[in-house]
């Protein structure tokens, strides 16, 4: 009896002595789990209300909350007497080591979630980076693929992609064609001017606002280069590009206008 009462006694110490902290850790456990949750939600609603894509707004919001429940597991184990700083020295140290070993993923990764959050293009934009030019197939948060012209798929590192150069050509919603036609000296300018805005007038997929330009470039070695200047929609680039390119040198030729190719004259003196 007096062995039963004995552990008895022990047990209600115990109970006494950890009950309390077992039922606040359980109540902080319990109440953090739900301001995690209401935080989660919080954050998802706020980053949906300023448009921002669906699959960052899931990953942020998930990663903020996985790193709340630690917090709150930390906090319990600490409530129940479990020494936690060797647990967070061992956190600390684990992500320095990933953090180090993956810096250049993690540096792709940064530049997806601040093109997902500042949309410096978006899904089908026609966009020029690193060198490369195409439409935007797909952003992914670590990298952005583009399709070129030529049908090609182009895999572009967002961090690059942040830390360079972007020319966005569908931003504007128009963009202009740069082309330059040379014709003869002996040539007449106000006629050639004239043909070339006609072609770009009649030509279905070059805007009327802002209307086409002419005008004298350069006075060449062996020509007067005009400047033909059409704007058009960022799809149409090509197309406009090359149909108005062959049509200046066919109206040019059916109108006797010569488009010089360079040459030298030689005299010779005795």
């Amino acid at each position: 009896m007096d062995f039963i009462d004995k552990y008895a006694g022990i047990v209600v110490d115990m109970a006494v002595q950890y009950a309390p902290k077992i039922l606040l850790a359980l109540v902080v456990l319990i109440v953090g789990l739900r301001i995690v949750k209401i935080l989660m939600n919080l954050m998802r609603n706020a980053l949906n209300t300023r448009n921002v894509e669906e699959t960052l707004s899931r990953f942020l919001s998930n990663l903020i909350g996985w790193l709340l429940k630690v917090v709150v597991f930390i906090s319990v184990f600490s409530i129940l007497g479990v020494e936690t700083t060797s647990f967070v020295a061992l956190l600390g140290a684990a992500g320095l080591a990933v953090g180090l070993a993956l810096q250049g993923s993690l540096a792709n990764f940064a530049g997806g979630v601040l093109i997902l959050l500042f949309k410096p293009f978006k899904v089908g934009d026609k966009i020029q980076s690193m060198g490369r030019t195409g439409n935007v197939k797909e952003i992914q948060i670590i990298n952005t693929i583009l399709t070129t012209a030529d049908n090609k798929t182009v895999i572009l590192p967002n961090g690059a992609v942040m830390n360079g150069d972007i020319i966005n050509y569908s931003v504007e919603g128009m963009i202009r064609v740069d082309l330059t036609v040379g014709i003869s000296y002996d040539s007449d300018i106000r006629k050639a001017k004239e043909l070339l805005m006609q072609i770009m007038q009649e030509h279905p997929k070059v805007l009327k606002d802002p209307a086409p330009f002419v005008g004298v470039e350069a006075l060449a070695d062996s020509s007067v280069n005009l400047a033909v200047r059409p704007h058009c929609n960022p799809d149409d680039y090509w197309d406009v590009y090359f149909e108005v390119l062959e049509n200046c040198k066919i109206t040019l030729d059916a109108a006797g206008i010569s488009i010089p190719f360079p040459q030298l004259d030689v005299h010779m003196d005795k």
